[in-house]
């Protein structure tokens, strides 16, 4: 029994080893503090704002609502495009016409304490996204962000898990890009719905 004790403890200790340098051989990306994001799924073009005072990513999210799949608590959540205005326009369709409907999974729900005003319960779900011509998954809290000026918020969490430095002086660094949607085209796709 103690050599199996043994044995397992060295084995826990080499791939604890080999994670170390496998992250530590990562080169790390530098990065503005603003840059563009791509929603995968739709192709929803926004800007984030990389914030190292958050642990948690948020998302601009609206009407979300808790339901229940195959015995599994998921949420529907609205990206009115409106509130905004980062896809680029080419037809016959604005911003505030457009509407995301998305539906995810709860990762978990977390509570947000907030400087002079009550606390937040946000319902927290994983999504994929492109930044930087790369595609990453990370939590993100769904709120409303309508009033601030980047629909996307990445925290700490995606960027340590993702090897991510911050350029707090300039903004727009990557040096590769994501393919986007315009609004005709998230539309004509049948990815967002139309609200006029």
């Amino acid at each position: 029994m103690r050599i199996l004790a043994i044995f397992l403890m060295i084995l826990s200790l080499t791939a604890t080893s080999a994670m170390a340098e496998e992250k530590e051989d990562r080169v790390p990306e530098t990065l503005g503090f603003v840059e563009w994001v791509v929603m995968k799924d739709t192709r929803l073009r926004l800007k984030a704002r990389l914030d190292t005072g958050a642990k948690t990513s948020s998302l601009h999210a609206v009407n979300v609502e808790e339901f229940n799949r195959n015995d599994e608590r998921w949420v529907s959540f609205e990206i009115p495009l409106g509130d905004h205005e980062d896809q680029p326009v080419e037809g016959e369709f604005k911003h505030d016409d457009v509407v995301i409907v998305l539906e995810r999974p709860v990762r978990r729900t977390v509570l947000i304490k907030r400087k002079g005003a009550p606390s937040q319960r946000r319902y927290v779900v994983d999504l994929e996204f492109c930044i930087a011509g790369t595609i990453h998954t990370t939590q993100f809290s769904l709120t409303d962000r309508g009033k601030f000026s980047y629909p996307v918020l990445l925290g700490r969490r995606f960027m340590r898990d993702d090897n991510i430095l911050v350029d707090s002086s300039d903004s727009f660094l990557a040096s590769k890009d994501c393919e986007y949607s315009s609004l005709e085209e998230l539309v004509e796709n049948q990815q967002a719905k139309v609200v006029r």
